[in-house]
């Protein structure tokens, strides 16, 4: 799990008034909680869309830890789906991250399309004494027209980070928030894996513009509070100066005058 423990400011809300508790926690941004399969001994990560009650759906088994009656699995149609796209996005996982875990859950929509979560997680290993934790969080949306030839997709992105960094030369500092985006589009669809490689591109545009974005608002503004507050800096040291240089002209004229009297 992550280096930084998010959830440690909340706790002492959740003890004072339980009642909120929920409520809570769905208002607030947690970082992604991994979990091992017991049947396949596959890591895989929890969410709002795996649960039902207190139990997690694995990936991988298609099973609730722990086992309950009557849990909501989607259609052996989507389940298939399901599977491929961990497959697929495990690939992408580790071609795009290097490492980390990734989950895909979809379930069947009344409509007669189907929507899914795809959720990507990487820790940083605190090497250098550095600890960080990306976070996404994927929703789509399908709904195919057109009979079957087309569909339409609605993804809801949202991406949380968090920095820490304990370096002697430099302090302490801790980073962190999270960022959300939309989109839409059409793309023609030929069979089911059309779905994984249509979401697939719109997953990896969305991801690569928010990587800009947090970099832009978050290590931009870093930079830019850190380049204001050394400006400050100077600025006061500089009213300082002039203030003793003014007392010490002062303090002069008026010995210089005393001494011509």
């Amino acid at each position: 799990s992550s280096g930084i423990n998010a959830e440690l400011p909340l706790r002492p809300g959740i003890d004072l008034v339980p009642d909120l508790c929920e409520d809570l926690l769905a208002s607030v941004d947690q970082p992604l909680k991994i979990s091992k399969c017991k049947k396949t001994g596959k890591d895989y990560l929890l969410c709002d869309y795996n649960r039902d009650g207190d139990s997690y759906r694995s990936p991988w088994s298609n099973e609730y830890e722990p086992p309950i009656e009557d849990g909501s699995i989607p259609s052996d149609k989507t389940r298939k789906f399901e599977v491929d796209a961990n497959f697929a996005f495990d690939m992408y996982r580790e071609q795009y991250f290097e490492g980390g875990i990734s989950s895909c859950y979809f379930w069947d929509q009344d409509n007669g399309g189907f929507a899914g979560a795809i959720l990507i997680k990487k820790t940083g290993d605190g090497s250098k004494k550095f600890k960080g934790a990306w976070d996404s969080i994927h929703v789509v949306e399908v709904q195919e027209k057109g009979a079957g030839r087309n569909a339409h997709y609605k993804l809801i992105s949202t991406v949380m980070l968090w920095l820490h960094n304990s370096r002697p030369e430099s302090g302490t500092m801790d980073l962190g928030g999270s960022l959300s985006r939309q989109a839409e589009k059409d793309a023609p669809v030929t069979d089911m894996s059309s779905h994984i490689v249509n979401i697939g591109q719109m997953v990896e545009k969305m991801e690569n513009s928010i990587r800009s974005t947090l970099d832009t608002i978050y290590f931009g503004r870093t930079r830019d509070i850190m380049n204001e507050t050394r400006s400050l800096v100077d600025l006061k040291g500089k009213e300082k100066m002039d203030k003793v240089n003014r007392q010490l002209a002062t303090a002069l004229a008026e010995k210089n005058k005393k001494s011509t009297q």
